[in-house]
């Protein structure tokens, strides 16, 4: 059976989109079988998938407000390990729409069922708030992962954030935990960003990923182009980031 990953931060621009992307690729490029499932209205996975993704008439809403079955939302790609579930700007409407819908924090994972045995992984970009969406990626997943941003406020929100976690362990998927957390937008000339990478190891400890992805024009600019950074820039910095923290993903939760 597959890993369901939840990549989350409630907090927007802090790498959550962009990490899901690449390590998705990365994975799918290692003869890993990966979906990738855009649970964010925002669409901004299923845009920087777009150059390598086949179109596909379903999506993640009707998955779950019109329960079409999930196989029919599947967008294939150019790479044989790696598939889509697209999502739409439908979804902002959903998080209304699934109050009146019974057993609603279960809708992704009776969805999921369905084919989470046919992937090795499952990665679920969540979308940048706390509720309906976000509960049900959490119902639905083994394992989180929070990327961190190198900022004063990146940990701002963060035990709100823990907080809803631990709601959903409680109460809804006992079995859940954190799978890893990412520093991202690491910059090396600044002390603040040594600071915030030393007090989130503090805390989380060895959840912590060695890997650093570090600030970087080409990693903001692949998305724009519909692109990941393995097409834009195959050989910078921030796709050999992203190979690293794979690697890393996959010693975790694969060996």
């Amino acid at each position: 059976m597959g890993k369901v990953l939840s990549f989350i931060n409630q907090k927007g621009g802090v790498g959550k989109t962009t990490s899901a992307v690449n390590v998705g690729l990365s994975l799918a490029v290692s003869e890993i079988k990966t979906l990738i499932v855009d649970l964010d209205p925002q669409a901004n996975a299923t845009i920087g998938l777009s150059d390598l993704t086949k179109k596909s008439d379903k999506n993640i809403y009707d998955v779950l407000i019109n329960e079409t079955d999930i196989t029919e939302a599947i967008a294939k790609t150019t790479f044989p390990c790696l598939d889509v579930v697209p999502s739409t700007n439908d979804l902002v409407g959903a998080e209304v729409e699934l109050v009146n819908i019974m057993a609603r924090e279960y809708q992704l994972k009776t969805a999921l069922k369905k084919i989470v045995r046919k992937y090795d992984v499952i990665i679920l970009d969540c979308p940048p708030s706390l509720g309906l969406l976000t509960i049900n990626a959490l119902t639905s997943s083994h394992a989180i992962i929070i990327p961190i941003q190198c900022e004063y406020y990146a940990l701002e929100g963060l035990s709100q954030l823990l907080n809803t976690f631990r709601l959903v362990q409680r109460h809804l998927n006992k079995k859940l935990v954190i799978g890893g957390v990412l520093m991202t937008m690491y910059d090396s000339r600044l002390n603040l960003s040594k600071q915030v990478v030393q007090e989130v190891k503090s805390y989380f400890k060895e959840k912590l990923f060695k890997t650093l992805i570090y600030r970087n024009v080409k990693l903001s600019e692949a998305p724009s182009f519909g692109k990941t950074i393995f097409q834009y820039d195959s050989n910078g910095v921030g796709a050999k980031a992203y190979l690293a923290l794979a690697k890393e993903v996959k010693q975790r939760f694969f060996s």
